[in-house]
């Protein structure tokens, strides 16, 4: 299994971007998708989360800004970010519980990794 981003890169304050993340491989199901960051100094941190049933959870710095949305099977997730600020700068990563194997079992799974960079 693998997710695959696509998108980040950079824009200056008050821009906006929009990332994508694609499974891909051999599995059952994805119950669970999200995108973290890691900004400098800080560790991974949630930015927004969106489960199996449609509940969408937002870290507060990113409300009203960011948007989580998604394909009816979660094989695709998309992070759509507006108003952006140099402290959104960072590694974004998007996240998947994966269901595989037989017997079925969940499991964790990141993306490489994809670059923002706001500049002010």
């Amino acid at each position: 299994v693998q997710l695959v981003e696509a998108g980040g890169g950079w824009v200056q304050a008050g821009g906006s971007l929009r990332g994508s993340c694609a499974a891909s491989g051999s599995f059952f199901g994805i119950n669970d998708r999200g995108w973290y960051r890691q900004t400098r100094g800080t560790q991974r941190e949630l930015v927004a989360n969106i489960g199996r049933n449609g509940d969408i959870k937002y870290a507060d710095s990113v409300k009203g800004r960011f948007t989580i949305f998604r394909d009816n099977a979660l094989t695709t997730v998309y992070l759509q970010m507006h108003s952006l600020t140099p402290d959104d700068t960072g590694v974004y990563y998007c996240y998947g519980y994966v269901l595989t194997g037989l017997p079925i079992n969940g499991g964790d799974y990141w993306g490489q990794g994809t670059q923002v960079t706001v500049s002010s």
